[in-house]
Parts: structure tokens; sequence; C-alpha cells
């Protein structure tokens, strides 16, 4: 057998020994017995060098290092220099009973020498190992039986197991055998004893449990927190004590939140001892309700006077949760209401405060919709609705509405207008509240007495003509209309408008002269510009836009915008030396009116035409006794139109001179005497 094989057959059967004896596969302290059946069996002189190494190979692998130089007292084991001893480890302890190691090293030399018989070989067999097996009930009187080890082959050298406490638990009578409890055994602290009678007995006696401990929880109370919304059946397991809770129905937090179980527990011993937990469960909170407010609708009033800041009315709403889950945050939904901020809201006490001014006449009621959310992971909301109606107050002015009833709607009047005729519709309304405006009075003022107010029911109001117009005489009225509310104090409100009076045809264009006098040149051309008239209309716009005419004008004519009469033609004064011109002005009414004016037009002659007799002898026969002065010829020549105021020469006695202009006469200028004729 080689050094590996021999410690790796000690190793395991210490293995198998520690096994039997209760401990586990650490518990190699005490590996002997085993060594001692297998030195039986060989040579103990030759190979006893050899076994001791495999034994101390054997018993301290895996323990900690020793000082160096260390050597037993027996010589069974040593640390030589430069080698490292291990201490035993047990449980993680170092091991320090049973005798240690320097008592089982005696053990082993004695044992091995009553063995072996100073190197005898034994019999096949001899060291067969026999396990007796024992058991006794915990808590029994010391003193009381156990057992005996081997009644055939006292007496025994008796081995405690290390660990094993043999020596405090039991009397053991080395000489009989017999095994006594010393002290009660309690088989929760020790179930066990194991021990050695040598030669080849080992012992192990097995502690009988009795019902002497009652159920024991680690703690009195436990505490567990279950989510109220935790589904049904779902099990909790509780880390310490492995108890598995199951929940047997919904949790509501909001209907209770916390649970106080008693749980007992029961041992299967008669009679069962008994042992209780107090269990207490706290349901935990999740989002699960929303808020409610405690009323569908709010309903404020405010007046509109109110300021910036003013508090309208709080709305409240309340959560069932707890914590985060249960704290309301206010808003107003912007999106479905009040677009204009009229309003905030205080999100934490709801209050409602004005947040820009108000106004009656923009804006009666406003309706808004508010929300109350909780501040839960998963935020949960609720909406109601508050109408705010804005009270009026006196801080308006009657509003005056005048609809003129001319034709265009503008402000005018013919001045034909009959007396009575609706010149204006007045009406009147205060927006400061819509049943007050008909208690407003209404007063018209300007119009020097032309014009008048006059309503049927206080309500409506007309304008109307009391004195006859004249455009002529004035054409534009300064009116205003006043109307008193009847709030406390009182508003008025005035409004002012200026009425035209509009023209109809009622004036005739008018000449500056009834008469006109005018001088042309015979020898003028046509074209030449001899005067010109004008005439003026007192009324306006196309009734008094004069057209100018001439009747049966020859020589004449006249620009009909202008007035101005020029030549056609050559005028002639020997044909009409001071012609006479009749000239209409007619205005654009309808309808027409028109007046009339003369133009005398002296033309003054040009020296263009010579005498012509009308005949080219003239007979005449007067008796010589005419007397002095008596024309005997008359109209003997017509003088030309050029000049009228003609010369003529005297051949004769005759008398000749102009009667009148273009006519001339002859009369005897002296007495005459027939020629050859004597008196005597």
């Amino acid at each position: 057998m080689t050094r590996d094989d021999r410690t790796e057959f000690a190793t395991d059967r210490a293995d198998r020994l520690c096994q039997l004896s209760g401990r586990g596969s650490n518990a190699r302290n005490v590996p002997y017995l085993a060594f001692i059946e297998e030195l039986g069996k060989e040579n103990l002189g030759k190979e006893r060098a050899k076994y001791e190494e495999s034994v101390r190979f054997a018993l301290h692998r895996d323990r900690r290092p020793r000082r160096r130089g260390w050597k037993d007292r027996d010589n069974i084991a040593s640390v030589e220099e430069g080698e490292e001893e291990e201490e035993e480890v047990v449980e993680g302890r170092p091991w320090r009973g049973g005798g240690g190691p320097r008592m089982w090293h005696l053990l082993l030399f004695l044992v091995l020498g009553a063995t072996l018989g100073l190197g005898a070989t034994p019999a096949p067999g001899a060291l067969h190992e026999r396990v007796k097996y024992l058991e006794v009930s915990e808590n029994v009187r010391p003193g009381t039986r156990v057992g005996f080890i081997d009644i055939d082959s006292p007496p025994y050298l008796i081995a405690p197991v290390p660990g094993s406490p043999v020596e405090t638990d039991l009397i053991i009578e080395s000489a009989t055998g017999e095994i006594r409890t010393r002290v009660p055994l309690d088989r929760e602290t020790r179930p066990s004893y194991s021990l050695v009678a040598l030669p080849r007995v080992r012992v192990v006696i097995t502690v009988l449990d009795e019902n002497d401990n009652a159920p024991t929880f680690a703690v009195d109370h436990v505490y567990i927190e279950f989510p109220e919304n935790s589904p049904r059946d779902q099990r909790g397991r509780d880390g310490v004590l492995y108890l598995d809770l199951q929940i047997a129905g919904s949790l509501d937090r909001e209907i209770r939140s916390r649970y106080h179980l008693v749980i007992e527990a029961l041992d299967g011993g008669t009679p069962p001892l008994r042992s209780h937990l107090n269990v207490n469960v706290t349901v935990q909170d999740v989002n699960d309700n929303p808020p409610v407010f405690n009323q569908t609708r709010y309903d404020a009033n405010v007046p509109e006077n109110a300021t910036v800041g003013t508090p309208v009315l709080a709305v409240n709403a309340t959560d069932a949760d707890a914590g985060d889950n249960g704290r309301i945050e206010y808003s107003i939904n912007r999106r479905q209401s009040d677009r204009e901020e009229m309003f905030r809201i205080d999100p934490e006490t709801g209050m409602v405060y004005v947040n820009k001014a108000l106004d009656f006449e923009s804006k009666e009621r406003h309706e808004l919709v508010i929300v109350a959310r909780d501040r839960g992971a998963q935020p949960l909301e609720a909406s109601t609705f508050l109408s705010i109606r804005v009270t009026d107050v006196n801080d308006n002015q009657p509003d005056i509405t005048v609809i003129f009833l001319s034709d265009d709607a503008t402000p005018k009047i013919s001045e034909s207008a009959q007396l009575g005729e609706f010149v204006a519709r007045i009406s009147v309304s205060d927006p400061d509240s819509r049943t007050e405006y008909s208690n407003a009075t209404v007063t018209l003022t300007g119009g020097e007495g032309h014009f008048g107010l006059t309503t049927r029911d206080n309500i409506i109001y007309l304008v109307v003509v009391e004195r006859p117009l004249d455009r002529e005489e004035q054409s534009v009225y300064e009116l205003s209309v006043e109307a008193t509310d009847a709030g406390t104090p009182p508003l008025c409100a005035e409004r002012t408008f200026r009425l035209l009076v509009t023209d109809v045809n009622d004036n005739a264009p008018k000449f500056e002269h009834e008469r006109y006098e005018a001088h042309l040149l015979e020898a003028s051309e046509p074209g030449t510009s001899v005067i010109q008239v004008f005439a003026i209309d007192l009324d306006e716009g196309v009734n008094s836009a004069v057209r100018y005419s001439l009747a049966n004008a020859t020589w004449f004519a006249i620009d009909e915008t202008t007035g101005l009469i020029t030549t056609v033609t050559h005028v002639d004064c020997e044909a009409n030396p001071a012609p006479i011109l009749v000239v209409y002005a007619t205005d654009s009414g309808r309808p027409p009116l028109s007046s009339s004016a003369t133009v005398r037009v002296t033309v003054h002659d040009l020296n263009d035409n010579e005498p012509i007799f009308e005949k080219p002898l003239y007979n005449a026969t007067v008796p010589e006794n005419m007397p002095v002065g008596r024309c005997f010829l008359k109209n003997a020549n017509k003088f030309s139109p050029d000049n009228p105021m003609g010369c003529f020469t005297r051949v004769g006695a005759a008398s000749l001179r102009p009667a009148e202009r273009a006519a001339v006469r002859i009369c005897i200028h002296s007495t005459m005497t027939r020629p050859g004729w004597n008196k005597g």
C-alpha cells in the first residue's frame, strides 16, 4: 500500500466513523478506531512509521496552521521545519473538548498495545466493531437507567467521542457497562450521544422526544402590508416565520384599513401545546378613488365693479384615498371654459377669485368647469360647474340711437317738408339694466323752434318739423338730444348732430341787370365779344345751374354756360344800327325756372357806302309865287346807313337841307322869278 493509498483510506474511514457518531465530515478528529482495525492486519513494526505519517496527514488536513517546530507529547505527529500544522475546526470553532489530541494520542498508544499484543498477529476478525443502539426519553430524572453496553464482556474502557458531552450528561459504569443519566436530557439541545467502549463496541444513545416544548414564534408581533387592490387569493410570505397568508376577499382601505390577526400554532403532542402570534395587517392605499365634489353645480354672484382679487366662491372636493392619493389640486379647465382667464382658482383651497376686470354689459354670465385632481402616480380627477352671474351697477350712460328718416339715412330734411313731417327716430337704452331704459328722460334742444320731439310710449321718440323751412334762409341746424337714466346717481348722455335742409327749385335765376347796353363797330369780325351777362340762382345743386340763351338773334350768339354774347356774322349798321337782344337764364331744376333781360347793341357805322339817289332825275314844277320855305320835293334822296347825316350841295335857287336822318326835303329858299318873264 502506497502512502497516497493509506492517506485516502484513512480519510475515508474517518468520515465513516464521524457519520456514525452523529457528527459531520469535518469532525475527523478521532479516526483512530478505523486505523486500529487496519493496523492489526499488518506488521506494526515495519509499517509503524508509515502509518504515523498517514495518520498525521489525515488528522491535520483542512486545519489552521500551527507554529513551526510543534510536536505532540506522544510523538504521534509533529510539524517539522518547513511544514505547517493546522488546528482542527469544528463547526467554525477550534476544537477544545473531548480531551484534545493529547488524550487521543495516549488512547491510541494503549489501544495499539492491548490489541496487537506487542506485535503478535491477531486472529482474523478479532477487531470486528459492533454498534450498540440505546434510547432514552428526554426529561427523565437523573439516575435513570439508559441500558448496558454489553453484558457479556465487561470491563470496558470508555472513550467518548469528542464533542459529545457524555461525561457531563451520562454516568457510565466501566465495570458493569451500565449507562445512567446524570442530568435531565433535552432532545432539542442534544438529540443523541456517542461513545466508544473499547475494545470493540461503539454505543449510540438516541434521546427520545417528549412534548415539552410549545411551538415558538420568533417574534410576538408581525406587521404586514397589503395593497388594497391585491387580487383575491394572492399569497404573501413572511421571510422569518414562513407564514403563508392568503387574501380571502377583496380589500378596501377606505372601508377598513387595518386587520388584527391572531395565529395559533399547535403541535401534534398529547396534549398539544400552543403558541400565538399577533399579526397586524395594514391595507396599503392605492389610488382607486377619484375626488368627489360636495355639489354637482355651484352658483355665485359678483358685482361688475369687483376689483381683481375679490373672492367669489370656494368649491370643495374630497378624496377617500390617503397620502398623495387623497391630496386634491384644483384647476379651471381653460379648454372648455374661461379662455379669457377672467377668474383664477387657488389650487390648494379651491377658492375662486376675480382675475380681470368684469363688465356686465360685455358678458353677464360666466360658466366655469372646475377640475379636482389628486396627486397619485396615476392621478384621478372629477369636474363640476361653477356659474358666476355678474350683477349690474349704474356705471354706464344711456345709449342714444338716432336713425334719420331721409332716403339715404343721413341727417337732412327738404325745405319743402310739411309741418309734422318726421325727421329722425330716436331710441334710448341703458346697458346697465334692460328694464330701466324706459324710465330715461329725453329732451331736444336747438333748431330755433323749427323742430320738436314727440313720443307715444317713452321708448321711441320722433323729431318732427314744427315750422316751415327755407334753405335759402338757413341751410343747417344744430340739434342735440339728451337722455338721463333713472339710476342713482343718474347718468346722462347727449347726442348732437347737424341737420341739413335740402334744396328744392323754388328760386328762378336772376340777372344782375334787367337791361344791358353794348356798343359794336360795324367792321367787327364774327366771334367778336359783345357783352357778358350774369344771372344767379339762390337754389343749390342742379337747381342753381344756369343756362343762357338768346331769342331771335341773327347776328349774335351766347355761351349758355358763361353768358358771353359774341357776333356770329358781320353786322350792318345800315340794316340795324341798334339791335335789341333778349337773353334768357334758365336753371336745371325740375321743373326748370327762368328769367330774362334785354341787351341793346349800338352799331357804330363805317363809311362804306356812297349816297344813292333813288332816281337819276327828279322833275318838279313849282309856282313862282311859292312862298319861301315851302318844300316842294320830299325824299328826293335816301342816304346810306353808313352816314345818315349826308351833305348836299345846292344848285340853283332852291335850298337843300336835311329834314330828318335819312330823309331829304327840297324847299323854297328865296323868291323865284320865272326866267324871261318881265312883270310889266
